[in-house]
């Protein structure tokens, strides 16, 4: 088990990469607290079963990005009930497809919100036990298109590139606290909200790029997240790490 008995915050736990992310987390021993948007009876049942199979601690969170207020509250929430915390997976975040030129400033300044300001509040908070601490690890879920670009996806790829030149900043101020700051980039993966977002054509075209020939699945990514969230990468800090099957 790579993080066993470690306590670890995920954002968007309830589908997708972060659900996967929840399990496999759960698999090598950790302790999570699992944040979501909603906390329903699918979700609580999920998190039985879970507990069940893995015999570990998994306590509901509700977080909505969209919302400064609440994000405040669910971060003093979980500091408020764990003593030590040794990783957060800022996974959670939101998507939008339309040509630059369509984009309302109001438009990009929501996704801005969720996926770049809600989070770093998110994380400063949460980064106050760990810095008492002196130790901690931090992944910040960003995207190939925040690294390429893509067509209808300016307001997003933005969102996300910022994600990545921030955790290169925080790895350099954070270090000298022995806590890391990294990013995994998934390129598309097959996930609901990916399906929901993208067009088959763009996603045939997609495929036809990666050296692989197929889409991730959100299991490949949580590896990498699992990877990055052990000692095994103790000397791996401030980088971006692509998972896109060789674009």
């Amino acid at each position: 088990m790579l993080i066993k008995n470690k306590t670890a915050v995920i954002t968007g736990c309830n589908r997708g990469i972060g659900e996967k992310i929840l399990e496999v987390f759960s698999e090598n021993g950790a302790n999570i607290f699992a944040c979501v948007r909603e906390i329903d009876n699918n979700f609580k049942s999920q998190i039985k079963k879970i507990e069940k199979k893995y015999k570990n601690k998994i306590t509901p969170i509700q977080l909505d990005l969209s919302n400064i207020e609440n994000v405040k509250i669910a971060a003093k929430d979980i500091i408020s009930k764990c003593g030590n915390l040794d990783i957060l997976v800022n996974n959670a975040g939101s998507i939008y497809t339309g040509l630059f030129s369509m984009t309302t400033s109001k438009k990009l300044k929501e996704l801005f919100e969720i996926n770049f300001f809600s989070q770093s509040e998110f994380t400063q908070y949460l980064i106050k036990p760990m810095l008492k601490n002196k130790k901690g690890n931090i992944i910040f879920v960003s995207s190939t298109s925040g690294i390429d670009g893509n067509i209808g996806r300016s307001a997003y790829s933005s969102s996300k590139a910022a994600l990545i030149i921030q955790s290169k900043s925080m790895a350099k101020e954070l270090g000298r606290y022995n806590i890391r700051v990294n990013c995994v980039a998934p390129g598309l993966t097959d996930t609901r909200m990916m399906t929901e977002n993208t067009d088959q054509k763009n996603i045939d075209q997609f495929i036809e790029t990666t050296s692989l020939k197929r889409l991730a699945s959100a299991e490949e990514i949580a590896n990498v997240i699992l990877f990055l969230s052990s000692d095994l990468s103790s000397y791996i800090t401030g980088q971006t790490v692509r998972v896109d099957g060789g674009i």
